[in-house]
């Protein structure tokens, strides 16, 4: 790879605001640069030291505009693209009428590489560089994720789901295949290249004892990897699933029985969580997943952010596309914010663009690797434009701060509002860059 250097205002964090202005938590510079070297980024400073330590390399010059980590997506569900903006349900009814019927079309692998190639465009149009991704019950699903995001050198942790009941027949494995299957990915994709490996039981209504169990000695076998699945978002789901496990104590108790839950366990929603659950898993490390705009959309409930970080928990937030409603991470804190502000609690802007960064990587224990602009970090970086649109360049004119720049963007940003998108150092957004 060229080694070049990205010219631009810096924005990375090395510790979570405490509050609007503590800017002692990031680190902002005006004239900033990065040297960009063989997908990783091998310095950060003022545009005049960059330049000075290395002035033969090509500069691409970014400004005004706004340099970040990427995007960090830590559940979204691949296999439906196509099923994003289906009108009315909730959680069992929307699974059942559109998720369910749709995922059965990726058994097709060219249905699966094509769609692993526009899911991946979409994330990165969007500014998101890292995901933590559910695929279908095929095995040639998750091959195809894995296999187009090594081709673009891109962070993925996906899996394909294990479920063998309460879903309709094409759409089941069985314990012992959704082992062999899992633990076939596993040995062809975990920690090659960028890829690690999630084991995925999509929930315990979808799983039997069996296949939990199953899963149990997967995560026993492969620490290394991650565990995903969904825990508490509607109530529905609670109480079929308490029905199907008499003997549990509560929902979370499933899992916690199985021996499924460490810091490398990503829970997606944690909604209507006990106290005794909650004591589980601030115990066991494990991570609830806050997804905004997909609680919104099935009617599930507000997640209680300040009541499970005061418990000690690690949140991270994400789309869950196609429960959720956009792939962007920038609309995924709008309405974040407009959750907690329904609970009286607040996510000012500093804290919100460091939950979609560096947060989300502590969640996921990459923080060494992804979500900020430290020298030695992945080349995965977000260029965004505060302006981009009449709107919000009318609503900028009155701007005095970053803080204020960030919360536009927080609140009227899209897609439009990223200017371009680095993977591992290669653009992967469409569009003119000027170079000096």
């Amino acid at each position: 790879m060229t080694d070049k250097i990205l010219r631009g205002r810096l924005l990375t964090f090395h510790a979570e605001p405490q509050g609007p202005e503590d800017t002692d938590a990031c680190t902002y510079i005006e004239d900033g640069a990065l040297w960009i070297a063989g997908g990783r980024i091998r310095a950060r400073g003022t545009y005049a030291e960059i330049a000075a330590a290395a002035p033969d390399l090509p500069v691409t010059d970014h400004r005004p505009h706004l340099m970040m980590a990427g995007f960090i997506d830590p559940h979204i569900h691949f296999p439906q693209v196509q099923v994003i903006a289906s009108w009315g349900a909730q959680l069992l009814d929307w699974l059942n009428t559109y998720t369910f019927p749709e995922e059965t079309r990726f058994a097709d692998p060219d249905h699966s590489a094509r769609m692993a190639g526009l899911f991946l465009d979409q994330l990165t149009a969007h500014g998101t560089t890292t995901a933590v991704a559910y695929c279908s019950v095929h095995a040639t699903s998750a091959e195809a994720l894995f296999a187009e995001a090594a081709r673009r050198d891109m962070r993925i942790v996906a899996g394909k789901v294990m479920m063998d009941r309460n879903a309709p027949e094409g759409l089941r494995d069985t314990p012992q295949t959704g082992y062999d299957d899992s633990k076939a990915l596993i040995d062809r994709w975990h920690g090659k290249g960028r890829a690690l490996y999630a084991i995925t039981p999509r929930f315990a209504i979808t799983s039997s004892p069996q296949q939990l169990e199953m899963t149990g000695a997967l995560v026993a076998e492969h620490p290394g990897c991650y565990l995903q699945t969904h825990l508490s978002e509607n109530h529905d789901e609670i109480a079929f699933t308490e029905s199907l496990y008499p003997a549990a104590p509560d929902y979370l108790g499933v899992y916690e029985h199985y021996g499924l839950l460490s810091p490398k366990a990503l829970m997606g929603h944690c909604l209507h969580l006990s106290p005794r659950e909650i004591g589980v898993m601030r115990e066991t490390g494990a991570r609830p997943v806050f997804c905004p705009t997909s609680n919104l959309f099935l009617g599930s409930g507000l997640f209680d952010e300040a009541g499970l970080r005061g418990a000690g928990l690690v949140n991270a937030i994400a789309t869950d596309v196609g429960g959720g409603t956009s792939y962007s991470m920038l609309q995924t804190l709008a309405e974040g914010y407009k959750v907690l502000q329904l609970r009286g609690q607040r996510l000012h802007p500093l804290r919100a663009f460091h939950w979609i960064t560096r947060g989300n990587a502590v969640a996921l224990g990459l923080e060494d690797r992804i979500g900020t602009l430290e020298a030695g970090s992945e080349a995965d970086i977000v260029v965004l434009d505060a302006r981009a649109t009449p709107t919000m360049a009318l609503r900028m004119e009155r701007a005095e701060t970053l803080s204020e720049e960030l919360f536009i963007l927080q609140v009227m940003g899209d897609d439009r509002a990223v200017a371009q998108t680095y993977v591992a150092g290669v653009p992967r957004k469409s569009g003119t860059e000027s170079m000096t």
